[in-house]
């Protein structure tokens, strides 16, 4: 079997092995990235923040969430040109275990009240190296599956390392859910530690498969090409497409919105404003998460027959109309009602425009370059629109004396910007990703030099 850029498929390097291996991995670092956001919405605002209000005390747990966010484009960048230099595989590992270490050491962080402003710095340095790994994983693994993926099933194949947020998301939400019910003293003292010591476990079973998976075909290729002195991966990036990099973001703008609003802002927002219980809110995300598991394969599987670009457009159109209405089925206070706008907030809306990107991303770059631009996208986008999420929301419900509506309009113009940054972006669908189209675009379509 042979891949469009002329390279034999190996033993052992099927897509569909290294789409689960990609599948397993991502799952285990969106567990440990998302556990964090899960706790922040529900106790550490008490157990790192006490001193403040309760408003102040969740916008700075929020704040602390952001944090990760802000280390996700250095990690980008770092683990990014060694990708594109030595290899992907390679930083798949690192960046699990990077994560994994990260994520067991908050489980063992002492509290305000034990060791006093101590606790919230050292819980900000667990949360930055979450982002470095995370920012690093990405675009590993949207490589690996793409990369290896038959020419016409790149959207399907690649949305599996999608999928990982979604589990990651339900494992989260279950976990914290879990020990959620235990007595408030316990769940204070001890209990929340559980969610974050349980990533030691997870990390062993990710290292098993990712050790296992063979690098891409296309960067060994890639690596076989004499060439001569190179600039950074990502300074030649951002020298040769920055208009790529640019449209990457914006069309990961609107997915990042929506799902750090539901899945995070709502906890609270449903807690203090509609006085609906956890379980509750952490059910429908788990709910809609599962859905979203099924969901997102069939979306990615659609951009390989019509395009990346109607799916994402469509979706984003989908947002705008559903901004209002997600918050008035939560207004109900009925619990069918609450999962089903999360369903369709997760799984119909915000998996079509996530679908895509791995495909999309992969085609918008050329091999030496692709995981320093993808990963720089990604992760700008998240900077801007993902961790920014839940501490925007946050405040202007706080601006509105608690009505929603000023969230709906936040949500409507996230999604305007992605819709219009891929309306006047070319389609990709039938582009090559050949190691040979070397350090230009390396999918055929026009550079922003171009």
């Amino acid at each position: 079997m042979t891949r469009d850029n002329g390279v034999r498929e190996r033993k052992g390097a099927s897509p569909r092995a290294v789409s689960a291996a990609a599948l397993v991995g991502s799952t285990i670092e969106w567990y440990d990235f998302m556990v964090f956001g899960t706790a922040a919405a529900l106790v550490f605002n008490k157990l790192f923040f006490p001193a403040f209000s309760p408003l102040a005390g969740t916008l700075a747990s929020f704040a602390t969430f952001w944090a990760g966010f802000l280390a996700r484009p250095i990690g980008g960048v770092l683990f990014g040109h060694f990708g594109d230099r030595i290899g992907r595989k390679s930083m798949l590992v690192l960046t699990l275990l990077l994560m994994g270490a990260a994520t067991f050491c908050m489980g063992i962080l002492p509290t305000y009240q034990q060791v006093g402003i101590w606790a919230p710095v050292l819980l900000v340095l667990m949360r930055l190296l979450q982002g470095l790994g995370l920012g690093g994983e990405w675009g590993g693994a949207a490589l690996m599956t793409v990369e290896h993926a038959p020419p016409r099933k790149r959207g399907f194949y690649g949305s599996f390392t999608q999928v990982g947020g979604s589990l990651g998301q339900v494992l989260a939400s279950g976990s914290i859910g879990a020990v959620a019910m235990l007595p408030e003293d316990q769940l204070m003292s001890w209990g929340w530690r559980i969610p974050f010591l349980l990533s030691a476990l997870l990390i062993v079973v990710g290292l098993v498969i990712r050790l296992r998976i063979v690098e891409s075909p296309v960067f060994l290729e890639y690596k076989q090409q004499e060439r001569g002195a190179e600039k950074p991966p990502v300074v030649e990036v951002l020298r040769s497409q920055p208009g790529n990099v640019i449209r990457a973001a914006c069309s990961a703008f609107a997915n990042n919105a929506i799902i750090y609003v539901v899945t995070v802002f709502t906890l609270s927002y449903a807690a203090a404003q509609l006085g609906l219980s956890e379980g509750v809110m952490l059910s429908a995300v788990v709910i809609a998460s599962l859905v979203d598991a099924f969901a997102i394969p069939l979306w990615g599987a659609l951009s390989d027959r019509i395009g990346r670009r109607p799916v994402i457009l469509g979706s984003a159109v989908a947002m705008v109309l559903f901004a209002f209405p997600f918050f008035w089925l939560l207004e109900t206070g009925s619990t069918p009602l609450i999962c089903l706008a999360f369903t369709v907030a997760i799984a119909g809306i915000r998996a079509a425009l996530y679908a895509p990107q791995p495909a999309y991303f992969s085609e918008l770059f050329a091999t030496g370059v692709r995981y320093s631009g993808a990963s720089l996208g990604t992760n700008l986008a998240t900077v801007a629109m993902g961790g920014t999420a839940p501490f925007i929301a946050t405040a202007l419900l706080g601006w509105s004396g608690g009505a929603s509506w000023p969230v709906s309009v936040y949500l409507m113009v996230v999604a305007l910007i992605t819709f219009s940054a891929v309306l006047v972006s070319p389609e990709t669908l039938n582009t090559s990703i050949g190691a040979k189209a070397g350090k230009s675009a390396g999918s055929g379509i026009p550079s922003a030099t171009s």
